[in-house]
């Protein structure tokens, strides 16, 4: 793979210089020091290395929640942005196939009588998520009896069991598995709802060869061994590398 693909700079980064989307609403692929407002986490890493492959700097675009960066995807103020590539944002987002497979998941009170995932889906039951995102756009489609309470903040998800605003608490494995550990009295349920495959992606406007070559960067890194150094090196190996895919 070219580290110098010159052809598609102009493509990828009409500005000339990187502009990557971040959505600081998941904290397993971003973090950000609340003091120094400094970035550390998979997203950045491949945007930076992305860049140095390109021969550009890197910008960061900054959004709190995974639905702010797929509604600004016409706004051209970003060239590549981190999602899950979830079907409903391919008319706007071209994806590279995943970098990282991340499990959703289940929480409940320990007196729930909600003991597996095919208990969760019944009249009466209210399932709480964050506002679109993955596992929002997933359960919209996949809940046909359980009502959905959506909110904006999704490092708050877990909390509306506190208050018993919702019956369950859908989200990311990492964090849901964090607020059991230091809240008594809750649960994860045995076994993943989805999995939530996260990738890189660029405006659906810019030329077919610009995804292309995000595809190939993406397969490159996994196969290099990078994103797994990244995440091992962030303190995560609870995180899966995706497997590999087929490229043009």
């Amino acid at each position: 793979m070219s580290s110098d693909p010159k052809s598609i700079i102009r493509d990828i980064a009409p500005t000339g210089r990187l502009r990557a989307a971040l959505n600081f609403g998941n904290r397993v692929l971003v973090q950000r020091n609340a003091e120094t407002g400094a970035v550390t986490g998979i997203t950045p890493a491949l945007a930076k290395e992305l860049g140095k492959r390109l021969g550009l700097e890197v910008d960061f675009v900054p959004h709190e929640r995974a639905e702010a960066v797929f509604d600004s995807a016409k706004e051209q103020i970003w060239d590549i942005c981190f999602l899950a590539s979830d079907p409903s944002r391919a008319t706007e987002i071209s994806f590279s196939a995943p970098y990282v497979s991340i499990a959703g998941i289940y929480v409940v009170p320990d007196a729930s009588p909600v003991k597996a995932n095919a208990d969760v889906d019944k009249q009466g039951t209210r399932i709480g998520v964050s506002q679109g995102s993955a596992y929002d756009l997933f359960l919209t489609r996949a809940i046909k009896n359980a009502e959905l309470v959506r909110i904006k903040d999704s490092n708050a998800v877990a909390n509306l069991l506190l208050d018993k605003t919702v019956d369950v608490a859908a989200g990311i494995q990492q964090p849901m598995e964090a607020f059991v550990a230091a809240h008594a009295g809750y649960r994860t349920l045995p076994e993943p709802f989805m999995e939530i495959t996260q990738a890189m992606g660029v405006p659906a406007t810019r030329p077919p060869e610009v995804t292309v070559y995000l595809r190939r960067f993406i397969e490159d890194v996994k196969a290099s061994g990078f994103v797994r150094d990244v995440l091992d090196g962030n303190g995560q190996p609870d995180v899966a590398v995706a497997r590999a895919y087929p490229v043009e």
